[in-house]
């Protein structure tokens, strides 16, 4: 059995680490803020004091961390993935980064010595608890292949899709059209609470048709005041947006409905419901439009 490392314990890495501990793998973590390795340090798991140190005491390195920057910083920074020797190992970045980002990684990390495949997970932290994640994966079939043996655990599928990067495109195609819905459904909300319908009554008339996203049903009790559990916050969709939009442009599409979108997440994060749940951008929209109206509630 492979020795496994994990950087990044944000809800996902927690998750996806608490996985491979049940499983019976060895794991050494990294994370920025030491404090966030304490839960999976209390299953069994090694904490190290940087990424070098992860390579130095793992054969097999996932990483899921927040946007393009942390990314680059963790693999090419000081003391990162690349700065030792790497000969062998297996890096398996699970970010939902730009197309461009990855495939920018590919040659450093063959010069170490290592191989690299891309796979990024549909789904948020109670289906990587379930191991229920949905892998999207980019890279050689030899390196597709031995990646699956790890992520098998979190994962209930694994498609692989092509080179590398074309995990990191399949995420960032599947996730355009889940992020345009929710501010879609915001602006929609809005527009019935102003001609004086209630949200609960909107809400079970879109659970009853076919134009809400499977995910909407899990959403409704939090639209309705019930207790806050962040599964995929604001910000999140904000950093995922403008990775869609760039790598877009890089391939001359023009993509004027995320662009709407990502202005509301990018209002909404400015002012301070970055780290709420995506769902709650109905609130935002909410509170602007009774704000643009003089409402006082």
């Amino acid at each position: 059995m492979e020795r496994i490392g994990l950087v990044g314990l944000g809800r996902m890495g927690q998750a996806i680490g608490g996985r491979l501990l049940a499983a019976g793998h060895s794991l050494v973590v990294y994370n920025r803020t030491a404090a966030r390795a304490a839960p999976l340090l209390a299953a069994g798991a090694q904490r190290v004091a940087t990424p070098a140190q992860v390579v130095e005491h793992a054969d097999v390195v996932l990483t899921i961390l927040t946007d393009d920057a942390a990314v680059e910083q963790v693999y090419r920074g000081r003391d990162g993935l690349l700065s030792v020797a790497a000969t062998g190992r297996l890096f398996i970045e699970m970010s939902t980064i730009r197309t461009a980002t990855i495939r920018a990684l590919l040659a450093p990390v063959l010069a170490a010595g290592a191989r690299l495949v891309d796979m990024p997970v549909s789904g948020t932290v109670a289906p990587a608890r379930q191991g229920q994640l949905l892998g999207l994966a980019g890279g050689d079939a030899a390196d597709v292949a031995r990646a699956l043996a790890v992520v098998q655990h979190c994962c209930r599928r694994v498609v692989h899709l092509g080179p590398l990067g074309a995990g990191t495109t399949m995420k960032l195609v599947l996730n355009m059209p889940m992020a345009v819905f929710w501010a879609a459904l915001a602006e929609a909300l809005a527009i019935g609470a102003g001609h004086g319908l209630q949200r609960a009554a909107m809400l079970e008339v879109f659970l009853d048709s076919p134009v809400a996203l499977p995910a909407l049903r899990a959403k409704v009790p939090l639209m309705l005041g019930a207790a806050e559990d962040v599964a995929f916050d604001v910000t999140g969709v904000r950093k995922d947006l403008l990775a869609m939009t760039a790598t877009a442009q890089a391939v001359a599409v023009a993509t004027p409905t995320a662009a709407a979108a990502l202005a509301h997440f990018a209002a909404a994060t400015a002012a301070g419901y970055g780290a709420r749940d995506v769902a709650l951008i109905v609130d935002y929209v909410d509170e602007m439009t009774r704000l643009s109206r003089g409402d006082s509630a």
